[in-house]
């Protein structure tokens, strides 16, 4: 090789090999980005990386000391434990039960407005009240309204000639009632993601297919669904993640009760890290619910992608 194609060699290398290095936007983009990617390691690195120490450690509230590491022994120890399984199941029911009834409600009051011209925006509004609410504000309201004796809801069910329900004190109905709660306050937040999809759609399929005698059923199921797909997945995503972690309602409405009928897996850790004092089993727990999101999260993306 000659000493002028060494040369050229060489000063093509590191820019080649580090381009970006040498691009301004690139070094504005991360100066502005660096602040922000600080402060989420900071405050959501460093609590992560502890609690994943903390489940691999021996830290108890009766003995405070990480020393000596158990590597996966807080795991094999949360997972042998039948009542962790029972958690699962009921997290995995709860879940699909109120992530479907929010889809389904919120699809259906989308497409309402979608059509809807007049006073939109105060429709909208009323909409957002129930997801402004504090989901402990809402238990709690909820909590009032379902008491056996005298809540509302009850003095309604007597007054049409229905008998009394004990909402929240039967094991077989308890966790359906905290399912209905959250559909009602989740739902606006389907149905402002939903709208905003439905707004954005071109006008040009339908139009075809009118001219074409295609049904509004026929329009809805083979034009509509379709080119919603990606948002629809996109709430589907957000809020199976919020459901699998939810905490708030079974803590406020049910303390897990009755027996462990409304115990969803976040409100087990809760229960084996500061109830039974076993901090790093509790950290397992959660941990083990952080993979299946992390896993399910991917998975659903994956066959999205797949799909298209």
């Amino acid at each position: 090789m000659s000493s002028s194609a060494q040369t050229t060699s060489a000063q093509v290398r590191p820019t080649s090999f580090w381009p970006a290095f040498a691009d301004r936007d690139w070094r504005i983009g991360w100066a502005f980005a660096l602040p922000g990617l600080l402060t989420l390691a900071i405050v959501m690195g460093f609590p992560l990386a502890y609690a994943c120490v903390i489940s691999i450690s021996s830290l108890t509230l009766l003995k405070p000391a990480i020393a000596p590491l158990v590597g996966l022994k807080n795991f094999a120890t949360v997972m042998s434990d039948p009542l962790f399984w029972g958690s699962l199941w009921l997290t995995v029911k709860y879940s699909v039960v109120t992530v479907v009834g929010e889809f389904v409600f919120g699809l259906g009051i989308a497409l309402m407005l979608n059509r809807t011209v007049r006073m939109k925006p105060v429709y909208f509004a009323i909409l957002t009240i129930p997801m402004a609410m504090s989901p402990v504000s809402v238990a709690l309201i909820w909590r009032m309204l379902l008491q056996p004796n005298l809540g509302i809801v009850n003095h309604v069910l007597e007054t049409v000639g229905l008998p009394r329900m004990d909402w929240l004190g039967s094991a077989d109905i308890a966790v359906w009632t905290m399912a209905g709660i959250d559909i009602w306050q989740q739902t606006s937040f389907v149905v402002l993601i939903l709208a905003a999809g439905l707004a954005a759609l071109p006008r040009d399929p339908y139009e075809a297919a009118d001219v074409d005698g295609a049904s509004q059923l026929q329009q809805f199921w083979f034009i509509t669904l379709p080119m919603l797909r990606p948002v629809a997945a996109i709430a589907v995503v957000i809020q199976l993640i919020n459901e699998f972690r939810t905490y708030d309602l079974p803590y406020v409405l049910t303390k897990g009760g009755p027996g462990t009928s409304t115990e969803v897996l976040s409100f087990f850790a809760y229960r084996r890290a500061f109830l039974g004092l076993s901090l790093n089993e509790g950290a397992a727990a959660a941990f083990v619910l952080l993979l299946i999101v992390l896993a399910m999260t991917i998975a659903f993306f994956a066959l999205l992608e797949r799909r298209r």
